[in-house]
């Protein structure tokens, strides 16, 4: 038996974890989104932010109460996912309220800004530019990773761009909700391997008895 378990394992560090990168991209989207588009003393305004704010504290919150609480860690991330599931249907209804598409997963649009791997919301906001312009890519100021040449379809100069910003949070709200998915499975899977913080402090304390 391994004598040297530590009682409390290695936590936090969630500002590395990709999923509340991607939050945290989505809370900053939204807010300038909600200030921009959405009255702001209706209750839809509040709603939005505190829904994508919520899946981003509850990727850290989980992340920091790992260390003594599996369970904890477990229940918190399952409430940064349905956070950004709720966000994700009232960006939907934004744009099915106002007769504007959803655009599939399928198209050129999200996958650009997907392979742009933007990591500020002024990323975002140079593909949108180049979104509605209907340029190449090329004369907007991409993020991160951005492709040599763009795969934005000719057909986006019709879009307004509310529709193409919805289309963007939606777009990297599929990466989030992605991610977590992952991260509740490998969570669960290691709740169901190791036990969680009372187990640990059993087999600590029988590993040093012995």
């Amino acid at each position: 038996m391994d004598t040297d378990e530590p009682l409390i394992p290695p936590h936090g560090g969630y500002r590395k974890l990709k999923s509340f990168q991607v939050a945290q991209l989505v809370y900053d989207m939204t807010v300038r989104f909600c200030d921009r588009y959405i009255e702001k003393r209706s209750r839809t305004h509040d709603q939005m932010v505190q829904a994508a704010r919520s899946g981003v504290q509850n990727i850290a919150e989980g992340s920091q109460a790992s260390g003594t609480s599996k369970k904890m860690e477990l229940k918190l991330t399952n409430v940064a996912r349905a956070s950004l599931e709720e966000l994700r249907l009232d960006y939907e209804d934004f744009l099915r309220q106002r007769g504007m598409p959803v655009w599939p997963r399928e198209d050129a649009r999200r996958a650009e800004l997907i392979a742009r791997r933007p990591a500020a919301a002024d990323d975002v906001a140079a593909w949108a530019r180049a979104v509605h312009g209907g340029q190449d890519g090329q004369h907007g100021q991409g993020g991160r990773g951005a492709s040599p040449k763009s795969t934005v379809s000719t057909k986006s100069t019709t879009s307004t761009y509310p529709e193409i910003a919805a289309n963007g949070a939606l777009a990297l709200l599929a990466v989030a909700c992605s991610l977590l998915d992952r991260q509740l499975a490998a969570q669960a899977a290691a709740f169901e391997k190791e036990g969680g913080f009372t187990e640990r402090l059993y087999r600590v304390r029988r590993g040093r008895r012995d």
